[in-house]
């Protein structure tokens, strides 16, 4: 479903991402994961097209998209949850799930809804209140809500348990696995590398840049290496 080929992003003179390459497969959970600043969110951020990078290439869907605008990958099924939520604060629930079906004939709109909220109950229950007082956890799954308004073939989630209490956490990772289930495609970063590889089928480990492992979510929970810099043991 998605091939990123050797990609190098810069800030500036600062070579954020160098040579990363990695795949994912429809109806798999990739993840990558790494330590603050390895270039997670960066290479989300590329794929997405709201970056650039200088060389290799970014294939979904068997084309290429290195230099598709990021409302037009929306439209062909990419959908992004950016890392800290970024909802529409001063509109309603339901305002914000309806500006993620901008892509989508009006017609398609109501049934999107009833979608989501069959899967997020509580953001039907809340879905006249205004987003900015909502907690962090429904802010987050307003987000995700958000997201899958635009039917996409690749979800990518970006740090989706950033902030919040574990048991938010759990809330939230449920739904990925249900999500998983249901035959959504699914490219997550985390830091959180326990919670990931929990429901992960493959995983990329990320070092200042560069693609350091990869492998099974399985090898990776088993890699002495992984376990000492990311699983506490």
């Amino acid at each position: 479903m998605l091939t990123v080929e050797n990609i190098n992003v810069y800030y500036g003179n600062i070579h954020a991402i160098k040579d990363v390459s990695f795949r994912v497969k429809k109806g798999e959970i990739v993840t990558l994961i790494g330590a603050n600043g390895a270039g997670k969110s960066t290479i989300l951020n590329t794929v997405s097209g709201l970056l650039r990078s200088r060389t290799g290439s970014i294939t979904f869907l068997d084309e290429a998209v290195d230099h598709v605008a990021p409302h037009l990958l929306v439209a062909k099924g990419l959908a992004q949850v950016p890392e800290g939520r970024r909802v529409f604060l001063q509109m309603t629930v339901e305002e914000n799930l309806e500006m993620g079906a901008f892509t989508r004939p009006k017609s398609e709109v109501d049934a999107g809804l009833q979608d989501v909220y069959s899967r997020f109950e509580r953001l039907k229950e809340r879905r006249k209140q205004v987003a900015g007082t909502l907690s962090g956890g429904e802010q987050q799954m307003l987000a995700m809500g958000r997201a899958l308004m635009s039917k996409p073939q690749l979800l990518m989630l970006d740090e989706p348990s950033m902030g919040l209490a574990p048991l938010l956490v759990e809330q939230i990772f449920e739904i990925i696995r249900e999500l998983h289930q249901a035959g959504t495609t699914i490219l997550l970063v985390e830091q959180n590398a326990q919670m990931a590889l929990s429901v992960a089928d493959r995983a990329y480990v990320l070092e200042t840049g560069r693609v350091a492992l990869e492998g099974s979510a399985q090898e990776m929970l088993n890699n002495d290496q992984v376990k000492k810099a990311y699983l506490g043991a």
